[in-house]
């Protein structure tokens, strides 16, 4: 069965993360891309290890997150003939991705305007740290904007040093943005014949995501502080200690909140002025922490976790990422899928389909791996699609 882009050619110049995910989602949607990497070395994510899945010096497991399904091919941009080479991929693609700093793919004849001469339908996503205008010059690294982007202020413990999320969560965001708006291009293109030029940047997709914590300081004007695991609107939405361990608890309604107090024998919390309503319980929310705690400790995590679950409190145990994914295959979220004989598994793409599912997984190639094929099928101007 073929994904609804089948015959969508997207032309991968972009590296490390955000660039290379979204291209990788647009590949499990059953479009062709051919990765262009540079000669020797490619991505730089392909030795950014440990861990290694050859061996040392191979390619990193960092690399294998961004990149399956995709063709390989070396090129030179500054090399006459490889440059050649490139105009004429772009040329054919539906889809071009790059996150170049600005300019500098203008430089070698391969910018939007340039492209978009000879091949007017192209959506061309530009994928940059701060945008094209003032922050043209600026690196774009995922630790920095979550630093200067605000994510570290209300990351981490109030009395603590701020902290990056555990994984480069702005990267991955942006790429969801890449998806989204190469998506809608070429929905508009199939109406008006013409492609246009998407630009994404980290600092914009990191602000577009802070949700609440960016509408209250738009209201307040008062910039919002760390609070470790609490909600500054919801209580109790936080780690609570038990007897061994801690547990999540997400109660996000005063119903909610009446069968946690009952189902902890401790039903008169719940029509106690300080904690009656959510925003009595956010005013009081040590008072509240103290009153729970003094019931939670009596027992497990664990034990707590099923007795809540079962009264439609949402609760759970604190589990690292095999517990997640033993959960997700208990849940029968099939979690996993194969690429290939001899690559590791790898996260199933994330979206449901009842039509259309993605099935074509493919492990990420080696360095140039289709350099032969890529370069013959361009060199000698053949009507048909790369397949």
């Amino acid at each position: 069965m073929t994904g609804p882009l089948d015959g969508v050619l997207v032309a991968d110049f972009s590296r490390v993360l955000a660039g290379p995910l979204a291209s990788a989602m647009l590949a499990d949607l059953g479009a062709t891309v051919v990765k262009v990497e540079r000669p020797g070395t490619g991505d730089d994510t392909r030795s950014w290890g440990p861990p290694w899945v050859d061996q040392p010096g191979g390619t990193a497991s960092y690399f294998h997150a961004a990149n399956r399904s995709k063709r390989s091919v070396t090129l030179d941009l500054a090399d006459p003939v490889d440059r050649d080479l490139a105009a004429r991929l772009a040329a054919r693609a539906d889809v071009l991705v790059e996150n170049f700093k600005s300019g500098t793919l203008a430089r070698h004849g391969l910018g939007y305007d340039q492209v978009a001469a000879t091949n007017p339908g192209v959506v061309y996503c530009s994928v940059t740290g701060f945008g094209s205008a003032g922050g043209a010059d600026l690196p774009g690294y995922d630790f920095l904007v979550q630093a200067v982007g605000g994510l570290m202020s209300i990351t981490g413990a109030a009395d603590a040093e701020p902290t990056k999320v555990g994984v480069a969560v702005v990267d991955v965001l942006t790429s969801k943005d890449a998806t989204i708006g190469i998506l809608a291009a070429l929905r508009a293109r199939d109406v008006t014949g013409h492609g246009q030029h998407v630009e994404v940047n980290l600092l914009s997709s990191l602000l577009g995501s802070l949700a609440n914590q960016a509408s209250s300081y738009l209201l307040t004007g008062q910039a919002p502080d760390r609070m470790g695991n609490a909600h500054p609107s919801i209580a109790p939405y936080q780690l609570l200690r038990c007897s061994d361990t801690q547990l999540a608890v997400a109660c996000g309604n005063d119903g909610q909140f009446g069968r946690l107090a009952a189902a902890i024998d401790a039903p008169v919390l719940a029509l106690d002025r300080r904690f009656a309503t959510n925003a009595a319980r956010v005013e009081n929310r040590p008072q509240l922490v103290a009153a729970l705690e003094a019931r939670l400790t009596t027992a497990s995590a664990e034990h707590w976790a099923s007795v809540l679950t079962d009264v439609g409190v949402p609760a759970g145990k604190v589990g690292d990422l095999g517990d997640a994914i033993a959960l997700a295959e208990r849940l029968g979220l099939e979690p996993t899928v194969a690429v290939g004989a001899g690559a590791p598994a790898q996260v199933r793409h994330p979206v449901t389909y009842s039509r259309t599912p993605v099935t074509d997984y493919r492990p990420p190639p080696r360095l140039g791996q289709h350099d032969q094929e890529v370069r013959c099928w361009l060199a000698d101007h053949p009507k048909e699609n790369l397949t």
